[in-house]
This record gives structure tokens, sequence and C-alpha cells, in this order.
């Protein structure tokens, strides 16, 4: 089950859209060796904004993700590929159906 979760809005500097496409394709298999990183999905909302949702089963899992390859990647990135900073937001999740 998922408890906590984070969501990220990302917005790409002009021209760099494909860029941050591209990085945040390559995120996957970071991810994928985090054990309590239950789901993730890189998204694209608009011509330029892009997000990150993630789900973990404890805030420990969700703070591990924080200390990690793909949030430290997102950081070296940001300032070349961003029009402003991450905007990172801590949720709770109230209910959640993901496979089996």
């Amino acid at each position: 089950m998922v408890t906590v979760a984070l969501y990220v809005r990302l917005e790409a500097k002009p021209g760099k859209e494909a860029e941050v496409e591209s990085f945040l394709n390559s995120g996957l298999a970071l991810v994928e060796e985090e054990p309590e990183t239950t789901a993730w999905f890189a998204i694209r909302m608009g011509p330029s904004t892009f997000g990150i949702f993630d789900a973990f089963p404890s805030e420990s899992g969700r703070q591990a993700h924080l200390n990690g390859k793909v949030a430290a990647a997102l950081m070296e990135k940001a300032s070349d590929l961003l029009a402003e900073s991450p905007d990172i937001k801590k949720v709770d999740v109230l209910a959640a159906k993901l496979p089996g």
C-alpha cells in the first residue's frame, strides 16, 4: 500500500522540451533500482509543462527517493533545462489502485 507521494511540476526552457522529455524517459531505469518507489510516472501536461508523480509506502521511502539518483540528476540539470526550479510537493495518498 502507498501512503505518501511526490508531485513535481517542471517547466522546460524554450527549445529544451525534447531534452526534458528525454531526461524524464531516462529516469525510469534509475527509479527501477529504488525498492520503495512503488509507482513512478513521468507526464507531459502541455507543450513545455512536464511532471513527475511517484508514490511510496512510507515517508522513509519518499525520503530515500528525494536523496536518490533521479533527484540528484534533476537538480544537476535543472538550470540548463528548466525555466524555473522544480516545484516539488509532498502529498498524502488517500486511495490507490495498483497492480497486484
